[in-house]
């Protein structure tokens, strides 16, 4: 696989000096969320009061996603819970025809590929995905459109009464089971075509693993949340091997020798036929730079049924180029088994990707990224990402992360990217890592300087004084940060917008 020669970004010849600056979000006018210098998660005002109860119920129910790792253990993930409450609720999954995505990196990415493929090509698409940024129902969309309030509030309700119907030795449903059911729910209400499904957390265990796809995918793994997963990367492929099905193919890219030997063991011990992009379906990546279009990639993939030929990817980075080839191997997989999945098509769907939190210019002046990067790996892609599709001068990186991830190996990573550094935390999160240790390891682990400011708005403004026109503030470590980031930049009445 050729690799990307990425263009080093351009470098200052001075030091980052302080310069006022206001904030000009590059996308259209979000709803107001709270007043500068705060940060709202509340529903707006006029949303529907059963929605407003709806949240309430959540707010109640163990959250896994926030819970802080010495509070879980593996015993608690159990799909015992999930199949009851399913049934509870008449099976709607049952209905369904699946895409199921696994993985450490790329899950969103491939998933919201791989969805806006099959919208272009006529289908009636529903995405299930995890965390949200800003709204809750991003989590649950039928061709980009995330569900109703109404119908949330009604759904929620109906998967709660399901979860009271079920014997109490299951134990109380969850934040993410009753909000899974729901994404099913809807889903079979709708009647769609196909439903893409990501994983919430690793796989076997995960409560998305109830459903029987046309296809799983497994996107590149690498460590994390090994608390709960396992200590070793082997171990992590083994729990995310656990959606592979009998008889239903199975994909990956290419991975780690001693991960792909997992995965494969784990396809053959469940009969799943079991096929590496890059290895067994011939893909290729071309790296391209024109003027209109900018640096990008191009690739190439040949399946059974489809051919794709020079697609251009959509996302930046060499990694998404990957990602997009996985995408384009479910396609193929999927039009197997009777899909329309036409190059035309394909390659409009591309185009029409949508995806929040993953490179996404939030601001021009000062121009802000905002990246839901979250491990040594995907920090590490960040990086080169950067430097091969984003011109500047200087970076100031803005990085909170949560406290049970490998914060030396993202601090490394960072330390090789960023100008200057402003280290805060996600006030929501229970699990953030406290800035100041984070300070305390960065200078430990490098040498450098950095900054420490208690709250989001406090480090953007910090950095927002810090930077030139061609400067760039990029704000990345959780997706939880990355949210807070866009209701904050919502907020600003400052803004200037276009």
């Amino acid at each position: 696989m050729p690799e990307s020669k990425a263009a080093a970004p351009r470098r200052a010849k001075k030091a980052i000096e302080l310069s006022p600056a206001s904030v000009a979000p590059c996308e259209g006018p979000a709803a107001p969320v709270g007043p500068i210098g705060a940060i709202s998660s509340a529903p707006p005002a006029d949303a529907p009061s059963t929605y407003q109860e709806a949240l309430k119920l959540l707010a109640e129910r163990v959250d896994f996603e926030r819970a802080r790792a010495g509070a879980l253990n593996p015993g608690m993930f159990k799909l015992d819970r999930m199949r009851a409450l399913l049934e509870a609720l008449g099976n709607p999954q049952a209905s369904l025809r699946c895409v199921h995505v696994a993985g450490t990196k790329g899950k969103g990415s491939t998933c919201e590929m791989t969805a806006s493929c099959l919208e272009a090509c006529g289908y009636t698409v529903g995405v299930y995905t995890s965390p949200h940024l800003v709204d809750i129902r991003e989590r649950v969309r039928i061709n980009k459109r995330m569900i109703g309030y109404a119908d949330f509030a009604r759904l929620l309700f109906k998967a709660a009464e399901g979860a009271a119907k079920i014997a109490p030795a299951h134990g109380a449903a969850t934040y993410f089971e009753l909000v899974t059911a729901l994404g099913l729910c809807h889903f079979a209400e709708q009647a769609v075509d196909v439903a893409v499904i990501e994983c919430g957390l690793g796989g076997r265990l995960d409560s998305t693993n109830v459903i029987v796809p046309d296809v799983c995918a497994i996107t590149s793994i690498s460590l994390d949340h090994t608390q709960l997963l396992g200590d070793s990367i082997e171990k992590i492929a083994r729990e995310k091997a656990g959606i592979f099905k009998p008889g239903v193919p199975a994909l990956t890219v290419m991975q780690a020798p001693s991960v792909l030997e997992v995965l494969k063991e784990v396809a053959a011990e469940v009969a799943a036929p079991l096929q590496v992009v890059g290895q067994d379906i011939d893909f290729s990546v071309r790296f391209e730079n024109s003027g209109s279009a900018g640096p990008h990639a191009r690739v190439c993939l040949t399946g059974a049924t489809a051919a794709f030929e020079h697609l251009r990817v959509p996302l930046k980075g060499e990694h998404q180029a990957h990602n997009c080839g996985l995408a384009l191997a479910i396609l193929d997989k999927l039009a197997e088994r009777g899909f329309s999945t036409p190059e035309s098509k394909v390659t409009l769907g591309l185009d029409r990707t949508e995806l929040s939190g993953r490179m996404e210019m939030a601001s021009r002046t000062p121009r802000i990224m905002l990246d839901g990067a979250h491990n040594p790996d995907s920090v590490r892609c960040l990086m080169k990402a950067i430097g091969a599709h984003v011109p500047y001068d200087s970076m100031v990186l803005v990085f909170g992360c949560c406290a049970d991830k490998d914060v030396p190996g993202m601090l490394g990573q960072i330390a090789l990217g960023a100008d200057k550094v402003i280290f805060t935390k996600s006030s929501a999160n229970p699990r953030s890592a406290d800035p100041r240790e984070l300070h305390r390891k960065f200078t430990e682990l490098t040498g450098k300087m950095s900054q420490v400011a208690k709250t989001l708005p406090e480090a953007l403004d910090l950095a927002g004084r810090a930077v030139g026109r061609d400067d760039l503030i990029c704000v990345t470590g959780s997706f939880y940060l990355v949210g807070e980031a866009k209701r904050y930049l919502a907020s600003r009445p400052d803004v200037r917008r276009g």
